[in-house]
């Protein structure tokens, strides 16, 4: 971010930040200062859809913005177009928080840093287990960032990935493949200048990676169960 933030600066950009998957992550910048995800750019988004880090009991989300100005415009945006009841400013959408949703968020807010160290922890005994096994590639983590582990992906290497897959399935654990076809091969994004083979590492990824269960309740037991049983496959 700190490069992207000074690219911005030289160019006159604005920075919006998909946080969808980040929500609680923290960076650190080079001099030292912190900041949390989706608070770094001149916008942040995140989700609310249940199956997020912080996830309500429908449907949701949130944009976030250290700039006054561009908050009120935000807010009346999210609300018709009005500041005043009744008077249209600006042309406007109906994307109001349904109250319900606002009221399950207001408690879970409240234990967000407790769900983050649970998937933490989750994702330390993953890594732990898998830190022997060389066809196994654990996330990528670094020292001036938290991992939040929305999701945890493994790439695979030298390993049948869908045969994995389906062995997990059969023992009942529901490992995902996650976007399986990149953007540029994605019927909507068709466009004759990118063809197969034009983004090989996204090409690469698609064919390799495999995310196991992730979420706070995980327990030492289960995950025993599903670690032994990805190495039971992998080493066979």
């Amino acid at each position: 971010m700190d490069a992207l933030l000074q690219l911005a600066k030289e160019n006159n950009l604005y920075i919006v930040e998909d946080a969808c998957q980040s929500i609680g992550a923290e960076y650190t910048f080079a001099d030292g200062s912190k900041a949390k995800s989706g608070c770094i750019g001149n916008i942040g988004c995140t989700s609310f859809f249940p199956s997020k880090n912080l996830g309500c009991y429908g449907d949701g989300g949130a944009i976030f913005t250290n700039d006054d100005e561009l908050a009120a415009k935000m807010r009346a945006i999210a609300n018709h177009g009005m500041v005043v009841r009744y008077h249209h400013d600006m042309i406007g959408v109906n994307s109001r928080l349904d109250s319900i949703q606002a009221a399950v968020l207001d408690v879970k807010l409240r234990h967000l840093d407790e769900y983050i160290a649970a998937r933490q922890a989750a994702a330390a005994y993953y890594n732990n287990a898998f830190a022997s096994c060389d066809k196994l590639i654990t996330p990528v983590t670094s020292d001036f960032t938290t991992h939040v582990f929305h999701q945890y992906t493994l790439k695979l290497v030298g390993v049948d990935r869908n045969g994995l897959q389906e062995y997990l399935k059969e023992k009942g654990i529901p490992a995902m493949i996650y976007y399986p076809v990149p953007l540029h091969l994605q019927k909507a994004y068709q466009d004759p200048r990118y063809k197969k083979g034009d983004f090989p590492v996204a090409e690469k990824l698609m064919d390799c990676v495999l995310s196991l269960p992730m979420h706070t309740e995980l327990d030492e037991e289960q995950l025993a169960y599903i670690t032994s049983s990805v190495l039971e496959f992998v080493n066979k």
